[in-house]
């Protein structure tokens, strides 16, 4: 058994899992052959998927740390993957302990790690629950106990609807999220695109047919309204290390690297 009570054996390892493959590329090893060969084949394909993933992760934990620090003390994230250190609620807890984060993943090997890393704080609980499905997110007994929607709350999507065919409708799962939340609540959203790699995408989109969920990689132009009914803050849906960077920012070669797009919004 997990520490959140499921079988291990649910766990599947014949398959590649992106959560897994993500790990692999942040150098993690939270992670089987099977994942380590697809993320491999992978980073032969674009190597810029490693400090792509790299700046993506260090756009949460700005975006984390800015909510934070303007009275957010309610998190749910949603696709949050392998636990990395820092996880959100370390950075949310270290401007304000008080901070409750509900994590949420569809891959239950981050259940095996969420009791060690993610959660026992008494403000941070993980369930497991699929972003395709948000109203089974949305109520949940793990929600109900840690948030309340009559104040503001922040929902983070990090590399997550790249993941969502259009199919299955990401906008329509945007709405059904943002519907349940209170005005002067925050969406976090980030995701892939082939703007600045199109060459390659074909090539690893062919790769991740073969894992247990496909690449649905989108221009600009197409993520833009998945922040309908909500804000844009400045600087927008940008390129991540250009969104509010540390310090002196990113070099241009350092942003042609990256190959996703990011945006914090509010809803007023």
């Amino acid at each position: 058994m997990t520490d959140q009570g499921f079988p291990v054996d649910e766990i599947d390892t014949s398959m590649p899992h992106p959560a897994r493959m993500y790990d692999f590329y942040l150098g993690g090893w939270d992670n089987y052959e099977v994942d380590r060969m697809a993320a491999q084949r992978v980073i032969d394909v674009l190597p810029d998927i490693i400090p792509g993933a790299r700046a993506n992760r260090h756009f949460l934990h700005r975006s984390v740390r800015f909510l934070a620090e303007r009275g957010i003390r309610q998190i749910i994230d949603i696709g949050t993957g392998i636990p990395t250190s820092p996880n959100t609620h370390e950075v949310a807890q270290a401007v304000s302990p008080d901070v409750r984060v509900a994590y949420v993943d569809n891959d239950p090997i981050v259940a095996t790690h969420a009791g060690a890393r993610m959660t026992g704080s008494g403000n941070t609980e993980f369930f497991l629950g699929d972003v395709r499905r948000p109203r089974t997110i949305l109520d949940h007994p793990t929600i109900g106990k840690l948030i309340d929607f009559d104040q503001p709350v922040a929902v983070l999507l990090i590399a997550v609807l790249h993941f969502v065919t259009d199919e299955e409708d990401p906008a329509g799962i945007v709405a059904t999220l943002r519907d349940a939340l209170p005005a002067g609540s925050y969406l976090v959203m980030s995701h892939a695109t082939a703007d600045f790699h199109g060459g390659s995408f074909p090539e690893v989109s062919k790769i991740y047919e073969k894992a247990t969920a496909t690449l649905n990689v989108r221009k600009r132009v197409d993520i833009e309204p998945f922040f309908d009914g909500f804000d844009l803050l400045e600087p927008g849906l940008v390129q991540v290390p250009l969104w509010r960077p540390d310090g002196a920012g990113p070099t241009a070669d350092e942003v042609s690297r990256v190959g996703f797009y990011g945006g914090v919004a509010r809803k007023s």
